[in-house]
C-alpha cells in the first residue's frame, strides 16, 4: 500500500463507524438479530453443518455477522477489522476480534479456516490488492472450504449509488467479473445471489416487496435481452452475494 492510500484510509477508518456508518457505541443486539433473519435466507445452503467449523469474518465491522454465527450455534468464530471503532463494537459480541489490516492478517494463515466471509470489503481494494486478497483467502481456507463475499452490484440500475456512496470504495463489480477473478485464483463452484426482499419467514411487507421485485426483475431481464440478446445472470439488486469453494473434501452445508 502506498503512503497516499495509507494516509487517506487511515484518516477515514479511524472514525469509520461514527462518521461513515452512523452506528452507536453500544452493540444493538435486537437490530443485529433482526438483520440476521434476512441473512439466514441469503446464506442458506452455504454454511458448514459442523458447528465446530472455524469461521473468519474479514472486515467484520460492528459484529452483526459474528452475532449471526454465534446465534446459529457456531463455536469457533473470529473477526478482523482495521477500524478501531468497529473492532470495539464487534468485541461486544465476541472477544475473538483482531484489529489489523486484513491483507496482513491473512498472510501466514494457510489452511486454517472452513469458512471465510467478507461482506462489503472487496470494493475497498485497488486492483492489485483484490488479487492479493483473493489469493490469501484461497490459501487460508482448508480444502473444501468456502468463501462468501458481498459487494455493490454494477449490473443494478442503482448499483453505482452504492459503489460511490463511500469514499473508500475503489472498484465496482458485477457477478460475471467477480466470478472470473475467483476462478483465476483457483476457486470452483461460484454462485451469485441477490440481496433483496426475503420472500418468506421475515414479514408480510417483505413478502409483498419480493413479489413486486419479481415483476421489476423480469422487466430488467427483458431490457437486457432486447439490448444485448442475452438476459444475463438476472442479478439486479444493488448489492449481491457470491460464494465459491476451494477444491477438496468439505463438510456438509446448511
Amino acid at each position: 500500500m502506498n503512503d497516499t492510500a495509507a494516509d487517506y484510509r487511515a484518516r477515514i477508518y479511524e472514525k469509520y463507524a461514527t462518521r461513515f456508518q452512523s452506528v452507536p457505541e453500544v452493540f444493538d443486539l435486537e437490530g443485529a438479530r433482526r438483520w440476521g433473519r434476512t441473512y439466514r435466507h441469503y446464506l442458506r445452503g452455504w454454511l458448514p453443518a459442523n458447528r465446530d467449523a472455524r469461521i473468519l469474518d474479514v472486515a467484520c465491522g460492528g459484529g452483526k455477522l459474528l452475532q449471526f454465527f454465534i446465534d446459529a450455534g457456531y463455536r469457533d468464530v473470529q473477526g478482523v477489522d482495521v477500524s478501531p471503532e468497529q473492532v470495539a463494537l464487534a468485541r461486544q459480541v465476541t472477544p475473538n476480534v483482531v484489529q489489523a489490516d486484513v491483507l496482513e492478517y491473512l498472510s501466514g494463515q494457510d489452511g486454517r479456516f472452513d469458512l471465510i466471509t467478507g461482506l462489503d470489503i472487496v470494493e475497498h481494494f485497488r486492483k492489485d490488492e483484490v488479487l492479493r486478497f483473493l489469493d490469501l483467502c484461497f490459501a487460508a481456507l482448508k480444502p473444501g472450504g468456502r468463501l462468501v463475499l458481498q459487494t455493490p452490484n454494477a449490473d443494478s440500475p442503482f448499483g453505482m449509488a452504492i459503489c460511490y456512496g463511500d469514499f473508500t470504495h475503489e472498484l465496482g463489480f458485477n457477478p460475471n467479473a467477480l466470478s472470473r477473478l475467483l476462478a483465476l485464483v483457483g476457486f470452483i463452484g461460484t454462485d451469485a445471489r441477490e440481496v433483496g426482499p426475503v420472500p418468506w419467514g421475515y414479514s408480510l411487507a417483505s413478502t409483498f416487496r419480493w413479489a413486486v421485485w419479481q415483476g421489476i426483475r423480469m422487466g430488467l431481464k427483458v431490457w437486457n435481452l432486447a439490448e444485448t440478446g442475452s438476459a444475463g445472470l438476472g442479478i439486479f439488486t444493488r448489492i449481491f452475494l457470491m460464494t465459491c469453494q476451494k477444491s477438496g473434501m468439505a463438510d456438509g452445508q446448511n
